[in-house]
């Protein structure tokens, strides 16, 4: 393994040891000095950076059972003892044949070990046990339905199962444990609580009341009467900064302290510090009271011991070499889309150097050099054997060029109006109140993640900023994107201007407007809701107000776009799930783009949206980081099987929860309830679907979120509905069917609480589906971790077809040339149109350069021996915009791999020649044992004195050659000999 990301992975590089032990929270980097430790330092299995140092780490076991050569050869022979199957089919054995761990391999713990342990075991001489109401009830159920399950699935011959009592203690052996050690039962009468008292009582509640003249005055009438000390408990810096800024608007100023040891010991009065407390408590002796965030803005739920997530790199995720495999399609800007044969190490010249292999049409191969990896790109934009595959010289690839050339001319052009248009418009700074701001943000019941501020802190700058604002926020279902659209309605509308939230169906829009609505309860902000619930005399009234400014935010679907619709003084438009609007919707956000603040929030952007966005034409949020204590949802692709689909339900059931059976046939969904309800006799199942009358859908959904019944089989009309947070089992009929955007949805209607939900994904036989669908299911299958959405819809990008810009097309010229090699074309079309210039889109860019110094310059295969992540590193050193970002780059490395070879060395520094040449208007730099030469571009910004003086004063070492080259004439025999002349010429050259 190369790469350290989850509990129990561990790499070796080198020097380098890192390790992710069993329970711990971060991964370590253990540097090694012969045979001793230098350094152990932990880091960010995101970004692969070191952090900080430790002086120990305490190492458990990754698994309850060992993997080794001798254990897995002891357990096939136990399995082949035990079972008559045949082990060519069994993936139990074959799996542990290879090495690795089969799912639900810890049920066969039997065919590891001659003997088991118990709980019982581990409690030392004389424990004492606490036993509460109705364990042996729940053993009892617990062994029948594992009894049940064992005899549902005992004649399965690929996969054999053990029989419960081998595995689990029956309840009488339960009870007979139990009765062997000194026990407290404990018998809690209905209606009442025990209470362990610790000499601490509760801190006092004493919330800010925004609705009164002093919102503060049951904290100040608190610290007046109270004989003792109050201590304020920030849950980080950032939090204590916002504190003090709101208590000084309400004119209490607290002393900051450094730590609860400086309050301890110091003797103010009332005072702040930062310690991530839950809650509250006060003593009585001494006289002291700790109050949190909790007393001063109610119920808050924290997260700041999580590891913050790095930011997702948008661009990173789509334009990385890293995820290439063989055969792949790939671009090279100059020959076309080819594909992609790994990296292969030539000698040219005498000189060893590693090379991209790129094959065409009629098997002609190209090789790269890897220091002009920047010229070649991933192939997205259509599916992979979709992807054209040219020929080296043709015609082809300069065909396609010219065609994507002219529509990225018009695209351009159709942008610099919309651009235009903003223009004139003058765009809107929108003023607000800080502190009104932050009393707002307060009542937030969670503490915000790292990247849902980031796309909070971006909104807020774009509504400050008179650059009008159109930015997509990208976050999985329950990620927090609802909280970043309140905070924007909230600054918009305290601002004067109106809001509108466009929703695709009337469901949301009644969550929607349910949420806004607690929210602004205590604000003088009116927020109204058009949908078909509304009456039509509701609707009348609603529309009035609308155009008077008496509603400030309305939320409502496509019919706020109508006509009929108008408003005061409109400044702000949030829409919900982009992809699941119309394209005539579409074409008419369009054009509100150009008049109004947008801000579209996506779980999944359509390619066009996420075309846009990672072309640079809309800004681009990525709420990737998962709110406190969420798991993801374990997705399962399989065949309808009764008994999986029983025991998937069951298990829902067993731990109080409610499941999702989505069947998108109204004409046969009666039929299914009744399937579903003879598979599991002791649920309670309803029906809901768009052709029901809407009074009725809506109660039944209603009755769901009040736990009134246990399985909810309905269409897709759950796919934007009620959050739900106790139904945590979807079933999906027929997924094959289903987008991948709308999967990754549906998939995200359960796990929306901390507990463990699951995701069953029923198709038919594989050979009976399409291929997309088949990659579908995979794709969503593979990215099952938490925050996959973005990278789920790069995905899409691949299966569907990048789509056109701004036409109704989904796809287009991107198709022919690559997303990437387009992208690229637009951004240069776009600035030469701002700066009134012609350019040629299909000639190579001007700043491209030619460093040859004759030296081999790569990265070793026993530096670091994955290719994948070789080439990543290859091209993001080739395409560094600077030299800050080279540097970081070596940084990185050696912190990732250790130090660098000397050939690696040389492939920065000529990076770096490179990015210095770039500036010069230097063509190509070309030295080898004799000598070399300098090309320039036409007039180079360099002064022909410093040229002329080069010359003059060594003619021996220096001569014009031509317009528009410097001859070298100098032995340089040596590497070093050629990378020092390199750095002088381009210094003086610089001067």
């Amino acid at each position: 393994m190369l790469q350290v990301l989850e509990l129990g992975d561990y790499a070796h590089r080198g020097a380098l040891l890192d390790i992710y032990p069993s329970g711990s929270r971060t991964p370590y980097r253990v540097e090694l000095l012969d045979d001793e430790i230098d350094s152990i330092r932990t880091f960010d299995p995101e970004t692969q950076r070191s952090r900080e140092k430790v002086e120990a780490i305490k190492l458990l076991p990754a698994r309850e059972f060992p993997l080794t050569a001798e254990a897995t050869k002891a357990f096939r022979m136990r399995l082949a003892e035990r079972f008559d199957i045949d082990l060519r089919r069994s993936p139990l054995y074959q799996d542990l044949r290879e090495g690795a761990a089969p799912a639900g391999i810890e049920y066969y713990l039997p065919l590891f070990f001659t003997e088991l342990a118990t709980l019982f075991d581990y409690l030392g001489v004389a424990p004492l046990v606490i036993e509460t109401p109705a364990v042996l009830a729940a053993a009892e159920e617990h062994a029948r339905q594992t009894e049940e399950r064992y005899q549902n699935r005992r004649h399965d011959i690929e996969r054999p199962v053990l029989a419960p009592q081998e595995l689990f203690l029956s309840p009488e052996q339960l009870r007979s444990e139990l009765n062997r050690h000194r026990r407290i039962e404990l018998q809690v009468p209905d209606g009442t609580r025990t209470q362990l008292r610790l000499g601490t009582t509760a801190a006092p509640m004493l919330p800010i009341q925004r609705k009164h003249e002093d919102p503060a005055q049951d904290l100040k009438q608190f610290i007046g009467a109270y004989p003792g000390r109050v201590l304020v408990a920030a849950e980080s810096a950032g939090r204590r900064e916002a504190l003090l800024d709101l208590l000084g608007s309400f004119g209490l100023r607290p002393d900051v302290c450094v730590d609860w040891a400086a309050f301890r010991n110091g003797d103010q009065r009332f005072a702040i510090t930062v310690a991530p407390l839950e809650d509250g408590f006060a003593l009585k002796s001494p006289a002291l009271t700790v109050l949190t965030e909790r007393q001063l803005y109610g119920e808050r739920v924290s997260q700041s011991r999580r590891r913050k997530r790095a930011g997702r790199d948008p661009e990173t995720i789509i334009r990385d070499l890293g995820e290439l495999s063989i055969g792949a399609p790939i671009v090279h800007e100059d020959h076309g889309v080819g594909r992609y044969l790994g990296l292969i190490t030539l000698d040219v010249g005498g000189e060893t150097g590693e090379f991209l292999a790129i094959e065409y049409s009629k098997g002609d191969k190209l090789y790269v050099p890897v220091a002009n990896l920047h010229l070649v790109g991933r192939y997205t934009g259509s599916a992979p054997e979709m992807a054209p595959l040219h020929t080296m010289g043709g015609e082809a690839w300069a065909k396609a060029k010219r065609r994507a050339a002219e529509k990225v001319r018009d695209a351009a052009a159709e942008l610099l109006e919309i651009y235009a248009k903003r223009e004139m418009r003058g765009g809107q700074v929108l003023r607000f109140d800080r502190g009104l701001y932050e009393q707002f943000a307060a009542s937030f019941p969670f503490e915000e993640t790292p990247d849902q501020l980031q796309a909070i802190e971006a909104v807020i700058g774009d509504l400050e900023s008179p650059k009008a604002m159109d930015r997509v926020v990208c976050g999985d279902v329950g990620f927090g994107k609802t909280e970043v659209a309140l905070r924007a309605a909230f600054v918009a509308a305290i601002a004067g201007k109106q809001v509108a939230l466009l929703v695709p169906t009337t469901l949301l829009a009644n969550q929607h407007f349910r949420n806004f609505s607690d929210r602004f309860a205590d604000w003088p902000i009116r927020v109204e809701m058009l949908s078909r619930f509304k009456t039509k005399k509701e609707t009348d009234v609603a529309i009035e107000r609308l155009e008077s400014g008496g509603v400030d935010i309305v939320i409502g679907t496509h019919k706020l776009l109508a006509p009929e619709i108008r408003f005061k003084d409109l400044g702000l438009v949030i829409i919900d799930e982009e992809q699941r609007f119309g394209v005539r919707h579409k074409e008419q956000f369009k054009k509100l783009r150009a008049e109004v603040d947008m801000l579209t929030l996506t779980a999944t952007p359509i390619p066009r949206t996420l075309n846009m966005s990672m072309s640079g034409l809309r800004d681009l949020s990525i709420i990737g980081t998962p709110p406190a204590h969420r798991l993801a949802v374990q997705t399962f692709v399989t065949p309808w099987d009764q008994a999986q689909l029983r025991e998937a339900i069951q298990r829902e059931l067993a731990r109080g929860g409610q499941v999702y059976f989505l069947h998108n046939e109204v004409e046969n969904i009666e039929k299914m309830a009744a399937t579903v309800g003879e598979l599991v006799p002791e649920a309670r199942v309803r029906i809901a679907h768009g052709q029901m009358p809407e009074r009725e859908l809506e109660q039944v959904m209603l009755d769901f979120y009040r736990q009134r019944f246990n399985i909810l089989l309905s269409t897709t009309i759950i796919e934007s509905g009620i959050d739900v947070p106790s139904a945590n089992t979807i079933i999906i009929n027929r997924a094959d069917r289903f987008g991948l955007a709308q999967l990754h949805q549906l998939r995200g209607r359960v796990g929306r609480s901390h507990h463990r939900a699951y995701a069953y994904l029923i198709t038919p036989e594989r050979k009976a589906m399409t291929a997309d669908a088949v990659k579908r299911l995979d794709a969503i299958a593979s990215l099952d971790e938490l925050g996959a959405g973005f990278t789920l819809a790069t995905h899409d990008l691949e299966i569907r077809g990048a789509g056109e810009l701004l036409g109704e097309g989904q796809s287009g010229q991107i198709q022919e040339v690559g997303f990437t090699l387009y992208t690229e074309m637009l951004e240069r079309a776009v600035k030469a149109l701002k700066s009134g210039e012609i350019i040629d889109l299909e000639a190579p860019p001007e700043q491209r350069v030619e460093v040859e110094l004759r030296l081999p310059a790569l990265i070793p295969d026993d530096y670091l021996p994955d290719v994948n992540t070789r080439l990543s590193l290859y091209k993001r050193i080739a395409s560094a915009p600077g030299v800050e970002e080279l540097r970081d780059l070596q940084t990185e490395m050696i912190d990732r791999f250790g130090l660098l070879p000397d050939r690696t060395k040389n492939l920065f520094a000529i990076a770096g020649y490179k990015l210095a040449a770039s500036r010069l208007g230097i063509r190509k730099l070309d030295l080898d044992a004799k000598g070399g030469r300098i090309q320039f571009r036409p007039k180079p910004p360099i002064d022909p004195l410093t040229i002329i003086k080069m010359v003059q004063g060594e003619p021996r070492v220096y001569a014009l050659d031509g317009q528009d080259k410097l001859k070298i004439r100098k032995e340089l025999p040596e590497p070093a000999d050629r990378l020092g002349m390199a750095q002088h010429l381009l210094t003086r050259l610089s001067a």
